[in-house]
């Protein structure tokens, strides 16, 4: 047998042997009390995922499920020194079709079950959005915005003043150059110091979600565009998930007040827009 056959069944020898180890470790783990104690308990954690829904080019996020790590949870008991059902271990279950592997749809909502509701607000280069932020500091609240490039290289104190918002790029004056968005990507996520997570669009538009799924950033859609009657729209609308897109102009910025007054009254959060697509338990 010469040398290179030898050391072969040497290797082939030391993974069986490693194998068949973990073997034995894994059964005599399944026969632990501790373990079995454990098992029992698997119904009353587990919560199954739900599928983002997917319509046509739209698509509303899903949720994560949960379920016992039992190696977590058998090792916390195990160092414990028995059975304790406050030392379980969850973990999550994501589920078969996520908005994480869907970068070629149009996201309308949050998850439908969720009591919170998204304002965005679309600035343009021209745009003044100091009452705005006035108001949404007053009432305590996160605001989303879609900044135009210009208004970005513009403004660059304002937006790293804006900690409690969520700042997401446009495009320059609705022209989807490659060079330039990609570019102002990266301005922008040095002046906040967070990742740009979305695009923005009213309507299907396949140049920009291309050039936004290239980058690996989701396109928001929203579920309400409202130029005039902020508060009569919202309240005829208010419903779980939605995302409000509200036009920066005299008659919003008078109603925006009673509209954020009457979403709390009802019961639904504003979050950013980042927790409202998110598909973990938050």
């Amino acid at each position: 047998m010469n040398k290179t056959i030898r050391r072969l069944f040497v290797i082939l020898l030391l993974m069986f042997s490693f194998y068949y180890t973990n073997r034995i470790i894994d059964f005599l783990k399944e026969q632990d009390p501790i373990m079995k104690e454990i098992k029992k308990t698997k119904d009353k954690y587990k919560i199954k995922s739900v599928n983002a829904k997917i319509i046509d080019n739209n698509m509303i996020p899903g949720k994560d499920g949960k379920n016992i790590d039992y190696k977590k949870s058998y090792n916390k008991m195990k160092h414990y020194g028995m059975y304790n059902e406050s030392l379980t271990v969850l973990k999550e279950v994501k589920p078969e079709i996520s908005i994480d592997d869907n970068y070629d749809k149009y996201i309308i909502s949050g998850n439908e079950d969720s009591r919170s509701v998204s304002l965005v607000f679309v600035v343009k280069k021209e745009d003044n959005i100091d009452k705005i932020l006035k108001i949404l500091e007053k009432e305590k609240v996160s605001g989303n915005f879609f900044i135009d490039g210009t208004y970005l290289e513009n403004n660059v104190l304002k937006l790293k003043s804006m900690e409690n918002h969520e700042i997401e790029i446009l495009s320059y004056d609705n022209s989807y150059n490659k060079s330039l968005f990609e570019t102002s990507i990266s301005y922008l996520e040095n002046i906040v110091n967070d990742d740009v997570k979305y695009c923005y669009s009213e309507k299907d538009n396949n140049k920009l979600i291309d050039l936004c799924k290239k980058n690996k950033l989701h396109t928001i859609k929203p579920t309400l565009i409202i130029k005039k009657n902020l508060y009569m729209q919202v309240k005829q609308n208010l419903s779980n998930g939605i995302i409000v897109s509200i036009d920066i102009n005299n008659y919003n910025e008078k109603e925006l007040i009673p509209t954020i007054d009457y979403i709390i009254e009802k019961g639904y959060k504003i979050v950013k827009l980042n927790e409202l697509l998110s598909e973990k338990d938050m």
